[in-house]
């Protein structure tokens, strides 16, 4: 009997959709991934359902939307869903991931949730659970604490990893990857998740490719005239707790985005590497791989940092599909999400849908199989929500907590620069993709938002004026001096990651 498809998924942190060379970026280098665009298929429309880390990744596990399974922020997964590492084990498949997962149960981050084996730099609390940490400090890098870059006040700061080029995160997730690969059992079909936790931020590449791109060089982020009125309250809140509300230098704005697309450059490279491997072991003809990521990067945008918004530089990501008998160099432009991660992995590898998944195979929408003509978006819930419909040329978006409208006609406007809800010209677009998105939820049976038809009001929320309010500090154990005769009242102190909007 033929060995079913083997599926290997590449999966990247914070990744913009326009960092990959052969998709029009003249500044980026991305030789790798140029290779799977010419070879595979471009999805050039692809949103993330949730523009934040775990919602984001829990939808494209478990193939539901945050309205659904209730998780809509950096908060702890639910039990009781099941993964398609689960599904495809049950099938035969051995599972393998490596790198960031961000799993977030009340068992840990270390529960399998469907791998057989799991190589993990998640523990950042428990050293001894963290493969990643302790391969640091078995080459003699044990005293390396911010292994991922200083956070707090550095976060946005561009700094050179504290690792050296083969011990970095990039690097030792596909170094892990590979191991798995030779380590296998040969005759079982294998899912492999590569998960890179850059280029999320701190930007810190490793030595010499810090320097690969300059800052002098770096082209300005998107500031149309208008950006503060293009902003929500999670912009203002993000750029204050990444202490980047304080002023603009363009200097290191431009320094930003070299470092960023260095640490984007640095995943190519090591992409690189394990796709040559499995090229060699003749593994390349019976895989599927997808190279997708959980959201985007403002990146400067708007005069922004961060995600958790629906406008493009955050919830756009890449999507390169390549597959057994794929032609290449396709180019779809049809609207994909990360919910249709489920179906395509099950129809790969043939295994009847258990559930009515709300996604799409990816196979289906490239064979016209699919009449879905809008995808849709949550972050967060109640008076701090922001939702999202996407339908052909329109994007619509509200804000409970800015109690606003956001509309932009992508034909006119593809970047973004104008919101259109209010000009008495797009009145009724405006109150047509209302009625969708909110037709949607009630569709769904989920009423939280609605009343009476309409978006339910909530109190208006506005960040104070204090510059020291909401600060964040994320400061990871043994990384605070604590040395006699030099402690200070910051030092002494415990902070933790908190959330201001409880």
């Amino acid at each position: 009997m033929e060995k079913k498809m083997n599926i290997l998924l590449v999966f990247s942190d914070q990744l913009r959709a326009d960092t990959i060379e052969a998709l029009g970026n003249p500044v980026i280098k991305t030789p790798i991934l140029n290779k799977l665009v010419e070879s595979g298929v471009s999805f050039t429309r692809a949103y993330t359902p949730c523009p934040v880390c775990i919602p984001a990744r829990f939808s494209m596990h478990t193939g539901f939307m945050p309205h659904k399974t209730g998780v809509i922020e950096n908060h702890r997964m639910p039990n009781g869903y099941r993964s398609f590492m689960e599904i495809l084990s049950e099938q035969g498949y051995q599972t393998f991931g490596t790198g960031k997962m961000h799993f977030t149960f009340d068992t840990g981050r270390c529960t399998k949730w469907g791998f057989d084996k799991r190589k993990v730099c998640d523990e950042e609390n428990d050293f001894e659970k963290n493969d990643f940490y302790q391969n640091n400090k078995k080459n003699g890098f044990g005293h390396v604490y911010d292994y991922k870059g200083v956070k707090g006040e550095m976060y946005y700061i561009p700094q050179v990893s504290q690792l050296t080029e083969e011990l970095h995160h990039s690097a030792w997730t596909v170094d892990e990857s590979i191991n798995y690969l030779k380590e296998r059992d040969k005759d079982k079909p294998f899912f492999m998740m590569t998960s890179f936790e850059k280029p999320h931020p701190p930007f810190a590449p490793p030595s010499p490719w810090n320097k690969l791109y300059r800052g002098p060089d770096m082209p300005l982020p998107k500031r149309p005239d208008n950006s503060e009125g293009l902003k929500t309250l999670w912009n203002d809140f993000q750029n204050r707790y990444k202490y980047r509300d304080q002023g603009i230098d363009d200097n290191l704005v431009k320094m930003i985005k070299a470092y960023y697309y260095a640490e984007v450059s640095f995943i190519d490279y090591n992409l690189g590497r394990l796709l040559d491997y499995m090229e060699k072991e003749n593994l390349m003809e019976n895989t599927m791989i997808v190279f997708t990521a959980d959201h985007g990067e403002f990146l400067g945008d708007y005069n922004c940092f961060g995600k958790r918004s629906f406008l493009d530089s955050s919830a756009k990501i890449p999507m390169l599909v390549k597959y057994p008998g794929c032609n290449g160099n396709i180019i779809c432009n049809q609207l994909v999400s990360l919910i249709d991660i489920m179906p395509t992995f099950l129809q790969a590898a043939e295994i009847p849908f258990e559930e009515d998944y709300p996604g799409e195979s990816l196979f289906d929408i490239l064979d016209n199989k699919c009449d879905r003509d809008t995808i849709y978006g949550q972050y967060q819930k109640e008076g701090y929500a922001n939702y999202m419909a996407l339908s052909g040329d329109y994007k619509y978006i509200y804000s409970a907590p800015d109690n606003r409208e956001f509309l932009f006609d992508l034909k006119m406007d593809p970047e973004e620069t104008r919101n259109k809800a209010n000009s008495p010209l797009y009145h009724k677009k405006t109150k047509e993709m209302r009625e969708k998105l909110i037709s949607y939820f009630k569709k769904e049976g989920y009423l939280d938002p609605i009343k009476d038809d309409q978006w339910k009001v909530y109190p208006k929320r506005e960040m104070p004026d204090d510059s020291d309010a909401y600060l964040l500090f994320q400061d990871l154990p043994g990384s605070v001096p604590h040395i006699k005769g030099y402690e200070t009242d910051s030092n002494s102190k415990k902070y933790y990651n908190f959330h201001w909007y409880k």
